[in-house]
């Protein structure tokens, strides 16, 4: 019986509508004995059994949830059935060459991602609780994996997000296993890339627009496009292998631009991807100053915010961005503009977009709206899974 924590009366409102995390600020009371990290029952302030979860007393986030039934053990049998599930999900909605089998809280394992590129795993572990279970965790999901004849040849471990220090972590990266070479060749919707998972940003490759690329392409057949923050080249080869009459990549990362530029050259496309490293703030104006005019600009931006006391800086960049981009697309033209911020919710991007259009006099006529891939499953009532925010516009002159 491990130690039981009791939540303040009118408390944990959100795990008792599907949620996966208590606050500090939502405890009674903890009775028993426990070290940071293990496993520990929650019940009501009335005593009413909520599940079990793992306890962190440096995190505000006090506890993350496992499961809603105090009965049940946490073994290996219990991560067993949480990874299948999640393979299985997979399966069933996206192309599993390259995914995210597992998205912590949105798959019922808190603090852990796994990504899948080609036959590499990359592991990102967040939580000191999920921590001490990543190496069961990996073991496990090559075996799951192997039954349907995918053989991993290398598991490589990029917890190296400032995250971790919040939950009284160390940053680290490095192999689990034997050691191999970190750069591997994927494929997505059939445009080739080189990815390294040792150096590349987070896990070594954004998986979460693997559609909403695939979305762009039907508007860029003989057009001129710009990619702003392209970072790899992603958006851009897409663009350019669809058809596009010219592609201009730009980013300020002088990697992410040489690898661009490798990823141009592998699929045969360097004579129209063109990549330029460069402040993309200092770029758009340059570009409207000397008159260029693009059939279609994507913005796809880091995140501006990862808190709520920086949203109101990052509400002016967006506007910055989009409004500069608006000005260089030809009337009729289009934008793709999106967020990965969890911060800057709908209702604010969708505002912020808006203020943009009205302050250089463009009408927007919404094309699609869109969120992250389906391996990236958004759990209602766990709002931390709910980041990405994709529109496409069509740009006219006000009339």
């Amino acid at each position: 019986m491990g130690a039981v924590v009791t939540l303040k009366k009118g408390k944990g409102i959100t795990i008792k509508k599907g949620g996966m995390w208590i606050y500090d600020n939502e405890i009674a009371s903890v009775a028993g004995s426990f070290k940071n990290g293990d496993i520990v029952i929650v019940q009501d302030f009335d005593g009413y059994p909520l599940g079990k979860g793992f306890i962190n007393q440096i995190s505000k986030i006090r506890i993350r949830m496992l499961t809603r039934d105090i009965g049940q053990d946490i073994d290996n049998t219990f991560f067993i059935k949480r990874l299948e599930n999640a393979w299985e999900y997979r399966k069933k909605t996206v192309d599993t060459d390259s995914c995210r089998i597992v998205f912590g809280e949105a798959d019922y394992l808190p603090g852990i991602v796994i990504d899948k590129f080609a036959d590499i795993l990359v592991v990102q572990s967040l939580a000191l609780g999920m921590d001490r279970y990543k190496d069961l965790i990996v073991q496990e999901l090559k075996e799951i994996l192997a039954r349907d004849d995918i053989n991993i040849r290398g598991v490589y471990e990029r917890s190296d997000a400032k995250v971790r220090l919040q939950e009284g972590m160390e940053r680290v990266k490095g192999f689990i296993g034997g050691e191999f070479d970190t750069e591997v060749q994927i494929v997505e919707n059939g445009v080739k890339y080189y990815v390294d998972v040792k150096e590349g940003q987070k896990t070594g490759f954004f998986l979460d627009q693997k559609y909403n690329r695939n979305a762009i392409r039907k508007l860029c057949k003989d057009a001129k496009v710009l990619d702003c923050f392209t970072h790899t080249g992603s958006f851009a080869l897409n663009a350019a292998q669809a058809g596009a009459k010219s592609v201009l990549g730009i980013d300020s990362s002088g990697s992410g631009i040489a690898q661009a530029v490798r990823n141009a050259e592998l699929n045969g496309l360097q004579g129209v991807a063109e990549f330029e490293c460069a402040d993309v703030f200092d770029k758009l104006p340059e570009l409207e100053e000397a008159g260029e005019k693009f059939d279609v600009v994507i913005l796809d931006p880091p995140a501006f915010t990862k808190s709520r006391n920086s949203v109101k800086n990052a509400v002016k960049g967006y506007r910055e961005i989009n409004l500069r981009a608006m000005k260089i697309v030809k009337d009729g033209g289009f934008l793709a503009t999106c967020s990965c911020s969890h911060f800057m919710d709908y209702e604010l991007f969708t505002k912020t977009i808006g203020q943009a259009a009205a302050n250089v006099h463009k009408v927007l006529r919404q094309v699609e709206f869109r969120t992250q891939a389906p391996d990236h499953p958004i759990l209602w009532e766990a709002g931390e899974s709910y980041y990405l925010k994709f529109y496409i516009f069509q740009v006219i002159e006000g009339k």
